[in-house]
């Protein structure tokens, strides 16, 4: 039985931010709800249970965009049952434009649809969220997926160093990002760590805070 509606904090449309789809015009779903509370959280107006709506309205919502992609965004989207349908949907009435979600890491990522873009978060012991991560997930990858890795300190970098290497992340997905916590880590020390460590990850920064956007 299809589920008709999701619990849904806000909907914009903004410049995507984040990953490698960064500067593109984005159609934004923020689902309500989150499992995890970490340090370095921004989206803390995501917690509490927001609005319900219809998949069916912001399905339609995005078909009538003119934004270049839409994102799935929370909270935790893996967490609400309709979030499949809602991708599916949304995937399905686009236009042929990439949907992207971005996912905590701590849900079975098998639940995303194919051609649903998965933007995964792994959290490093500085989030103190590290334990939640189901790591099986990065068996699940597909290689359209992307990989992020929030960095706090330089025990941060080593660790999500260890994971890539050892699950060897790389391989199993489009692209794999460090990004340093905002105020905790300088940008330019990461990019030290990064061309020290040899690793083929790219560093992210959060391009709507640079240009003061949602």
């Amino acid at each position: 039985m299809k589920t008709e509606s999701v619990w849904v904090t806000e909907t914009f449309t903004s410049i995507q931010g984040e990953s490698t789809w960064a500067g593109l015009s984005c159609f934004f779903v923020r689902l309500s709800g989150c499992n995890l509370r970490c340090s370095y959280c921004d989206t803390t107006q995501a917690y509490p249970r927001g609005r319900k709506t219809s998949i069916a309205s912001l399905a339609r919502r995005f078909a009538a965009s003119s934004a270049a992609i839409a994102e799935i965004t929370g909270g935790e989207p893996l967490s609400q049952s309709g979030f499949a349908e809602l991708a599916t949907r949304m995937r399905d009435g686009g236009g042929g434009r990439p949907v992207l979600v971005e996912t905590n890491g701590s849900r079975n990522i098998a639940c995303i649809p194919d051609g649903v873009i998965a933007i995964m978060d792994v959290k490093c012991p500085g989030s103190g969220e590290a334990a939640a991560m189901d790591l099986g997930n990065l068996k699940r990858l597909r290689p359209h997926d992307e990989v992020k890795f929030v960095v706090a300190d330089r025990k941060d970098f080593e660790w999500a160093c260890r994971v890539v290497r050892k699950h060897q992340v790389v391989a199993h997905c489009h692209a794999v990002l460090f990004s340093p916590v905002e105020g905790r880590l300088s940008p330019a020390t990461l990019a030290e760590w990064v061309l020290a460590s040899g690793l083929p990850v790219r560093i992210q920064l959060q391009l709507h805070k640079t240009l003061k956007m949602q």
